[in-house]
């Protein structure tokens, strides 16, 4: 999980994953997504596939870089008994927000 928390460290790294959650994509509309060379974004490809973050497909000529949430699974196991500390906060803001908020009609 070490390897997964250092991955995840680095903001370019997170990006790619946010965009492989809704959909597979291609080097090249990462690249255009990200501002980043196709070089570039492979590098950035390469830790997070070693890291087993991110699956790879290829189809003829083309290599389709999908999101494996394997790791992130384990991440969230180990975050689980943490959660009290920031629900137990947010059913407070949603209080406070809502007897903040006008009554409706």
């Amino acid at each position: 999980m070490d390897v997964t928390f250092e991955v995840l460290a680095e903001p370019t790294r997170r990006r790619i994953l946010d965009l492989l959650r809704d959909r597979p994509r291609l080097v090249g509309e990462l690249s255009a997504e990200l501002g980043l060379s196709q070089p570039g974004t492979s590098k950035h490809l390469r830790v997070l596939r070693d890291a087993g973050l991110v699956k790879v497909r290829a189809e003829a000529q083309r290599r389709w870089y999908e999101l494996d949430p394997a790791p992130l699974a384990e991440v969230d196991a180990w975050l689980a008994p943490y959660r009290w500390m920031w629900a137990d906060r947010l059913d407070a803001l949603e209080r406070h927000l809502d007897a903040d908020s006008p009554e409706e009609s």
